[in-house]
């Protein structure tokens, strides 16, 4: 079974930068697209960016569009979310998901970002 496990999230101001990680078990992690999704409180998931098997192409959400930067290393199974220029309305907990714009359940904990002055 396919483990994730998001980290480094925590406290900033606005305008602060974080980078989120996600760790992906398996053999089969080059193979897909993964995404990025989040979810506020009281709200429901929100797509954020995907990035393609090769990690040659991404796709961002529109709000997030030139300050968020998704990678991907396929040798070290991991995925990446560089957020520069955070907002009060990034403050959301951070999940990676299989699949190229994709909204499913996520299996992992997920990791929590806050953006507050």
């Amino acid at each position: 079974q396919v483990q994730l496990v998001e980290s480094g999230g925590g406290l900033v101001q606005p305008g602060g930068s974080l980078s989120l990680s996600c760790s992906v078990s398996g053999d089969y992690f080059r193979l897909y697209a993964w995404s990025w999704v989040r979810q506020a409180p009281g709200k429901g998931l929100e797509w954020v960016a995907s990035i393609i098997n090769t990690g040659s192409r991404t796709d961002y959400e529109d709000s997030v569009k030139g300050r968020f930067t998704m990678s991907r290393d396929n040798e070290k199974n991991t995925l990446s979310l560089q957020m520069d220029n955070l907002k009060i309305e990034d403050t959301a907990r951070y999940f990676c998901v299989q699949g190229w714009m994709s909204l499913a359940t996520p299996r992992g904990q997920g990791t929590q970002v806050t953006v507050s002055s």
